[in-house]
């Protein structure tokens, strides 16, 4: 046994009183029985290996914060009766994780299951914010929140992919749409650029069947417009004939974009 002494001068010269047997059957019964070296101002430090060789090990850090969820809070955008999947992951964890939802809603028609997939197919359109917790299998004290945001788009979706904007004489710039109804729809689509006294002026028009299905396809638009402020307002409507439907979709610009080369 190796034995590190930090000597207070009065306890030393209690035990260096006695004989030098004496010293060491002294400090040899108060080892064995636990007794603090303190007492003769003596501090005794035993190392570990010198303890019947056992080494504590140290704690894992990532055991003791559990696990992490990796995801974005915004999950991919989901669309009305079409199949939905999103797997959430965590990374940290030492055992088998149970997901659910611990407050708000998901979109109808949608679920969470134990192992994190989220799947189904939503109902209708809508904006939903919901949080998810994640737990190690006999951790509950592991559990974790995050809240997320899923959007289920309408069923005929227009998106800015390049929001309008000013290029020399000319307003420009590129929309999405979307169609998941489940019927071919006879699309129209129309950007006008209205100016601050009423006038509109057509910057982009189409006219085209817009199959099931499709999802972002790009319709960009622009024209050269004289000088002056123009709110851009840009319109789709869809018809399905036979069944006597009619989709609506529109957006327009916060604020005037200013056109400030030309006339």
């Amino acid at each position: 046994m190796r034995l590190g002494l930090r000597c207070a001068s009065g306890g030393w010269r209690a035990m260096h009183k006695l004989p030098f047997m004496g010293q060491v059957f002294a400090l040899s019964a108060m080892l064995a029985g636990g007794i603090g070296l303190t007492a003769f101002g003596v501090d005794a430090a035993v190392t570990n290996a010198e303890q019947g060789g056992r080494e504590t090990a140290p704690a894992d850090p990532q055991s003791e914060r559990g696990p992490v969820i990796e995801n974005d809070s915004e999950l991919p955008a989901a669309y009305p009766q079409q199949p939905y999947e999103f797997r959430f992951h965590a990374r940290g964890a030492i055992s088998v994780l149970h997901w659910k939802l611990e407050k708000g809603a998901l979109p109808p028609g949608i679920k969470l299951d134990d192992n994190g997939l989220l799947v189904g197919e939503p109902v209708r359109a809508g904006e939903f914010r919901f949080t998810v917790s994640v737990a190690e299998d006999g951790r509950g004290e592991s559990a974790v929140q995050k809240e997320f945001v899923l959007e289920v788009l309408a069923a005929l979706a227009l998106r800015w992919k390049d929001p309008a904007h000013v290029k020399g004489s000319r307003i420009e710039g590129t929309v999405t749409v979307s169609n998941t109804t489940p019927d071919d729809v006879d699309l129209t689509f129309i950007v006008l650029a209205v100016a601050g006294n009423g006038r509109a002026t057509a910057i982009g028009y189409q006219h085209f069947l817009l199959a099931r299905g499709t999802v972002a396809k790009d319709l960009p638009f622009g024209d050269t417009l004289p000088h002056g402020g123009y709110v851009v307002h840009v319109d789709a409507v869809g018809e399905v004939e036979r069944k006597n439907l009619i989709y609506r979709e529109r957006m327009q610009t916060a604020r005037a974009l200013q056109v400030t080369v030309g006339p």
